[in-house]
């Protein structure tokens, strides 16, 4: 038997109102408004895509075509040994292997670290610390080209030139950025937590290991993914400190493909793919942490 509409009287109610049929006559309102936003999304993301489209497509075109006008989106023949030739020109193995030990380093580093620091700023009381914050931010507007040959003779006169160490161990000191934003995310956490841990016995080193660091994995996600897209596509750092060949990156690797006289294009983006490729696969798989970690820094406070 099929349901029909039946008026439904509630006592002390004056209008009859109608009983649903079923969940099949549930239409959502669709807002205008809302259309046209997702329009203007979708059109922006699809030019913010271009270049990384076009990346692809010239990874896989033949020698000589990478500027051909009209510009052909879709390389006919696909030519995919630009990848083989591309890796094997170099070894891009030992330079992915060298690159990641530094990011994966560099990231450690810099989450520990920074969050060790904030957490001082953000939940002890001492003299003056609102005035060595404030000279923390301070140190964001000085741009690291002025510190370029001080941090240099500092790391030649360690004997750490031709090692890691200068593209790490930086990290390993905070950072004020990355300090700022687990600060602000601090600042959001009830202090009660801190009061019923000291009568607890707690100290303060656990305090920041057992409670500070479990809540605050949306932020310190951030930090890393920070960290990480730095590391991994840092350029300037390797060139000046790694002469070694042994001790290449890949951002250094990629550089051999432009030369005095030509460019090897299809070659170069190929490797460039392979390259970008662990950075979009990060930020996809984190990206839910990684926003809310930068929303949350911005709630709050006192």
């Amino acid at each position: 038997m099929s349901r029909v509409m039946e008026p439904l009287v509630v006592q002390g109610d004056t209008e009859a109102r109608p009983r649903p049929a079923g969940l099949g006559s549930y239409r959502p309102r669709i807002e205008p408004t809302a259309v046209l936003w997702f329009v203007v999304v979708c059109a922006f993301g699809v030019i913010a895509l271009m270049p990384f489209l076009w990346m692809i497509s010239t990874s896989m075109k033949l020698h000589g075509h990478e500027f051909d006008y009209p510009p052909q989106w879709i390389p006919h023949p696909v030519q995919w040994v630009n990848y083989s030739d591309g890796l094997t020109i170099l070894p891009f193995a030992l330079y992915f292997r060298n690159t990641l030990v530094i990011t994966i380093a560099s990231t450690i580093g810099a989450v520990l670290s920074a969050s060790l620091v904030a957490f001082g700023f953000a939940r002890l009381r001492f003299p003056e610390r609102d005035a060595l914050f404030a000279v923390l931010l301070a140190t964001m507007m000085l741009p690291s080209v002025v510190t370029l040959i001080p941090t240099f003779v500092l790391f030649k006169a360690l004997g750490w030139v031709n090692t890691f160490l200068p593209l790490v161990i930086p990290h390993f000191t905070g950072g004020a950025f990355n300090v700022f934003l687990i600060r602000q995310y601090y600042q959001t956490v009830p202090y009660d937590l801190d009061e019923s841990a000291r009568i607890d016995g707690a100290g303060t080193f656990a305090i920041w290991w057992n409670i500070m660091i479990p809540l605050s994995g949306p932020v310190l996600a951030a930090v890393a993914i920070f960290t990480a897209l730095f590391s991994w596509n840092d350029f300037m750092g390797p060139l000046i400190y790694l002469t070694n060949p042994s001790l290449k990156t890949v951002s250094l690797g990629l550089q051999f493909f432009l030369g005095q006289y030509g460019a090897q294009w299809n070659q170069l983006m190929a490797v460039s793919v392979v390259m970008t490729a662990p950075v979009v696969l990060l930020f996809f798989f984190a990206q839910r942490y990684f926003i809310h970690g930068i929303v949350m820094t911005g709630m709050g406070g006192r």
